[in-house]
């Protein structure tokens, strides 16, 4: 047996986590992390970055409110510029409606209607409107509104006949399809 006690014996090691034999191996323990300046400057740092963080979100918050406003008084007033610019064809065609109940020369009349509908048209024009140009072209879903189909050549199978209401683009936009007459 005594055989057995000395095999045991040599077998224990002494293991110490310090690489240092002379410092017991909790020692490390017990020592401080940081010093209490180091503390004190982390914690200072975290104050202002969140002082920061903070700041940045109100400052987004006030960015978001503004923004919101600005968007609800340009929708209220968008139609601002349009509605001022055709004033003056409302004051014309008042003009052309008193001329009407005084004129004897038809055509008077129509030059006078003609310069109002041209000056509409043209103020629209500058502001974006294009009509849609679509007789003698490929039926197209994507623009045209096919009204119906009727009997027609060869060459016009597939293809807008008549048009039966314009269509238009605000700004290269569709704003109204054209309604069509398709050949079959």
């Amino acid at each position: 047996m005594q055989d057995n006690g000395t095999v045991q014996e040599k077998e224990q090691v002494d293991f110490s986590i310090n690489s240092d034999e002379s410092i017991d191996g909790n020692q490390h323990l017990n020592e401080p992390v940081a010093d209490e300046s180091e503390v004190e400057e982390l914690k200072e740092q975290i104050a202002q970055l969140n002082d920061k963080y903070l700041r940045q979100a109100a400052e987004f918050d006030n960015f978001r409110r503004r923004t919101a406003k600005e968007r609800i008084e340009m929708i209220q007033t968008a139609g601002k510029d349009v509605i001022t610019d055709l004033l003056d064809v409302i004051d014309d065609s008042e003009r052309a409606q008193k001329g009407l109940e005084t004129a004897n020369d038809v055509s008077q009349v129509k030059e006078g209607v003609s310069l109002v509908f041209s000056k509409l048209r043209n103020i629209l024009t500058a502001k974006g409107l294009k009509p849609m140009e679509v007789v003698n072209t490929p039926f197209n879903a994507d623009l045209h509104e096919a009204i119906t189909e009727i009997v027609a050549g060869d060459e016009m199978v597939g293809k807008v006949v008549a048009e039966v209401q314009k269509g238009y683009y605000l700004n290269d936009k569709i704003i109204r399809f054209a309604k069509v007459v398709v050949g079959k």
